[in-house]
């Protein structure tokens, strides 16, 4: 018989949540004090001053950011009760919304390859595509055709935000 703590980790799933504006990084450091799985995506940019030039994160999805809890009201609220937390997403009052296993890992596979990310916005119609070569091989997308170069779009749903990768059309192929 599993022990209650690989029970828990089994029906752990991950959820979106929205913050205070500008307290993403805060929020995201306090949930792991408290012992929750949580994934911030960052970008960095370059931002200028008139004497300096600095490489600065930012979060991808500025004002949210997921965490990997049960949807048991203790796991809510270990999350709705850290400081800078506005709410969780949800279409139902009081029942957030899981977010695929799949779109995370894409999400995470893209942040740690450190390509140039651009945030996108939500895609619906369009070609579903997965990368077939290199460090991405596997991630999935809608393809999107600008002049003279193709574009992945990721797509997190709850959100109805997406993020951008530019991409060789020979390392794709249609689902």
């Amino acid at each position: 018989m599993p022990d209650m703590e690989s029970q828990n980790s089994l029906n752990q799933k991950w959820y979106a949540v929205h913050t205070r504006s500008r307290h993403e990084f805060q929020v995201y450091e306090r949930l792991q004090l408290k012992g929750v799985e949580a994934f911030l995506p960052t970008v960095e940019k370059v931002r200028k001053w008139k004497d300096r030039k600095k490489l600065i994160a930012f979060p991808l999805f500025p004002g949210y950011l997921f965490v990997h809890i049960s949807k048991s009201s203790q796991g809510l609220l270990s999350v709705l009760k850290v400081k800078g937390v506005s709410r969780m997403l949800c279409t139902i009052p009081g029942e957030p919304d899981p977010i695929p296993d799949d779109q995370i890992l894409a999400l995470q596979k893209l942040i740690e390859n450190k390509e140039a990310l651009d945030p996108y916005p939500y895609l619906i119609e369009g070609q579903k595509v997965r990368i077939v070569k290199g460090p991405l091989s596997g991630v999935e997308g809608i393809l999107v055709e600008k002049i003279d170069k193709h574009i992945l779009v990721l797509s997190v749903d709850v959100l109805r935000q997406g993020v951008a990768l530019t991409i060789n059309a020979s390392d794709v192929e249609k689902i």
